[in-house]
């Protein structure tokens, strides 16, 4: 998968946390919940952009750092909303999936490019 194909994707992973987001309760503890994987799921994809468009390796494993970050943010979030059964079960599932390898390749990406600089 080429860097387009990941920047592809990981925009397509922030439509599907907005419209999960759509399927949480609302309420105090909704709007909260709601609140951060939206925030952390979209910035996935707008950290990877950046992450691409960085100055130097060094600002590419800061930036895909970063990303890592906000994927395993929103992993955490994903799996409060599955543990507490909130938002649609089957969004829930394919997010958290997705998730959990968005994140395996931004940690794989961010420990290659380390590799590289050394």
């Amino acid at each position: 998968m080429d860097k387009f194909e990941l920047e592809k994707r990981t925009k397509q992973f922030a439509i599907r946390i907005i419209s999960f987001a759509a399927t949480l309760p609302y309420g105090r503890i909704g709007d909260v919940i709601r609140y951060q994987p939206v925030k952390a799921g979209t910035s996935v994809g707008a950290n990877y952009r950046e992450a691409n468009r960085a100055e130097s390796r060094n600002d590419f494993v800061h930036k895909i750092g970063i990303d890592e970050k906000e994927a395993s943010e929103t992993q955490y979030w994903l799996e409060i909303c599955d543990e507490a059964k909130l938002g649609e079960a089957k969004q829930r599932v394919w997010l958290l999936r997705e998730a959990g390898e968005l994140l395996a390749i931004f940690t794989s990406s961010g420990r290659t490019a380390k590799a590289a600089r050394a």
